[in-house]
């Protein structure tokens, strides 16, 4: 019975292998797996703009054409963050400094404890430092990251509420504290989907020439390209699949918020762009404010190159496409986004919050101006600039105060156009926007050969071409002209005190802010000034003056090519 059982098995098994071999089925076509898009969503330079600012910027809409618009605030910020990660499975959002500094009042009055919030209830992952980050110190920029209410600074902190720890990371890879380490993490990685990418976060190299030094004190700022090609070989070892620099340095186009390329990009990180590993397929960029998005290099170096401009008016809309067995990249694309989205309803509570605590101090009338005093938009000489120096003088021309001849104002510290309202009055709140730092004001002595010199040093040269960088605004009575066709250290070619030639042989009492005055922006001969005195804070100084209702200057004390 057995046997008969196994000879029906073997004949059932024989007829069923003869059945399925007559019947042929086509093989099913093998699909290639869809490539996996990541998005990272790119800021810069948002200079804790928590109100949407002021005025309108000409910016590129979705249908191609150019107009001037209203844009930014950190509401409509966090709203449109939002709407561009809606339907995006594998997203990041990361930022390339100076996020903080040199902002409005409703954030600097409450040392900029509400930006912080603000962005990282928008959603901000991770954030390079930029030189601004710094301009409090080192140690107020760690209580930025970690929360805390330590008073570090003149201005008392949690003064609307405690200040929580930031919900995103500062990258700090080229900044190196005496211990030898790097003040924040320099790197993070982060895994989207099958694909691992890994972030580079640095200011840029000359931080310690832009902010006080003491607020900067036994830090060190390493070369941007050497520091970022250091580590990526630990990031290929963490398994990274493609590299993302952001880094606190940029380019400058024109237009400067319309490109929709880089044609004639220049500036420094046009250098830093030649040197970079290959390894690193993104860099978000910033500090020069330009707004741009564009491929950049040949071959196998070939990068995606961005920068969202400044304030918040835009956001870069980065999608890298991978294919999802190899993990290779396979196209990289970016769009510069204006942020005009509808506002998100909690920040703009927040920001509500701040507003009415600051306002106060913001309506405050201080004086009164027959028009209006503006910067000038490439930190040449402006009427704002001549204005400020001018209080600055008025506040130091006193034996008691210094006994000043010639005040200047670095152009790159006169931040924001001093607009008077329809009744010409101008308040604390304009002040505060325009000279945000809380500069002290020092007086010391040059001879005549030693102004020249600090003036001198008031250019640099960018990919061969020489360049006004952050000149010197003087106050009224002193006048020079420059000639950048000219060597180093023969460029300023004239020198006047109330129409008369300086003389090189003769002593000259000289205003300048403390951040000037310990050699920053590159004026080192300021630092060897001498008989050094104390004349209180630059905002004191220019609210003194605008309380006597002073005319606007021209802005043409400086003349040049």
């Amino acid at each position: 019975m057995q046997a008969r059982i196994q000879r029906l098995l073997l004949l059932a098994s024989s007829a069923g292998l003869a059945a399925c071999a007559t019947v042929e089925r086509p093989a099913a076509p093998v699909r290639a797996a869809a490539p996996v898009e990541v998005q990272i969503l790119g800021l810069n330079d948002f200079h804790g703009n928590l109100e949407t600012p002021r005025d309108p910027v000409p910016l590129r809409r979705a249908d191609g054409t150019t107009a001037k618009i209203r844009a930014g605030g950190a509401a409509q910020l966090a709203a449109t963050l939002k709407r561009l990660r809606t339907g995006q499975a594998e997203t990041v959002t990361v930022a390339a400094g100076d996020l903080i500094g040199a902002t409005p009042l409703v954030s600097a009055y409450f040392l900029d404890e509400p930006t912080i919030k603000a962005l990282s209830m928008a959603g901000l992952d991770y954030a390079a430092v930029g030189n601004h980050e710094f301009d409090k110190g080192g140690a107020e920029l760690l209580r930025m990251q970690r929360g805390g209410c330590d008073k570090l600074t003149t201005r008392v902190p949690c003064a609307v509420e405690p200040h929580a720890a930031a919900g995103f990371r500062y990258l700090a890879a080229n900044v190196i504290t005496g211990g030898g380490n790097t003040l924040f993490p320099g790197t993070a990685i982060r895994q989207m989907g099958p694909v691992k990418v890994g972030f580079i976060g640095m200011t840029l190299k000359d931080t310690a020439t832009l902010v006080t030094p003491a607020g900067v004190a036994g830090l060190t700022f390493a070369d941007e390209a050497a520091t970022a090609n250091a580590l990526v070989p630990a990031l290929k070892a963490e398994g990274a699949d493609t590299i993302v620099l952001l880094v606190h340095q940029g380019g400058r186009v024109p237009p400067v918020y319309d490109a929709l390329g880089c044609d004639g990009l220049s500036g420094e990180i046009v250098p830093i762009l030649g040197k970079l590993d290959p390894a690193i397929s993104v860099v978000v960029s910033g500090h020069t404010h330009n707004a741009y998005t564009c491929e950049v290099g040949e071959g196998a170096t070939r990068r995606l190159l961005t920068s969202a401009g400044k304030n918040g008016y835009l956001v870069s809309d980065i999608r890298l496409r991978f294919d999802p067995s190899t993990r290779r990249l396979l196209a990289a694309k970016a769009e510069n986004v204006p942020v005009v989205a509808e506002a998100d309803p909690a920040v703009q509570a927040l920001v509500d919050r701040y507003v009415a605590a600051a306002r106060p101090a913001a309506e405050r009338v201080v004086g009164r101006l027959s028009r209006p005093a503006l910067k000038d938009a490439e930190d040449g000489d402006s009427s704002a600039g001549e204005l400020i120096a001018d209080a600055q003088l008025a506040a130091t021309r006193g034996g008691d105060r210094g006994g000043a001849e010639i005040a200047f104002i670095n152009s790159g510290g006169v931040r924001t156009d001093i607009v008077p309202r329809a009744d010409g009055s101008v308040t604390f709140g304009q002040v505060f926007a325009t000279q945000p730092f809380g500069n002290s004001l020092v007086v010391k002595t040059l001879t005549g050969a030693e102004l020249k010199a600090l003036l001198e040093q008031g250019f640099r040269e960018v990919n061969g071409k020489v360049q006004a960088s952050s000149l010197l605004i003087p106050s009224a009575g002193f006048a020079y002209r420059y000639d950048t066709a000219r060597p180093a250290g023969q460029r300023i070619v004239a020198m006047t005190l109330n129409g008369r030639p300086i003389d090189p042989a003769r002593s000259y009492r000289i205003t300048v802010n403390n951040f000037l005055a310990s050699g920053g922006d590159g004026y080192t001969v300021l630092a060897q000034g001498r008989d050094p005195r104390d004349a209180g804070l630059d905002l004191d100084a220019l609210e003194a003056w605008l309380a006597t209702n002073p005319g606007v200057p021209a802005g043409k004390r400086i003349s040049g090519n």
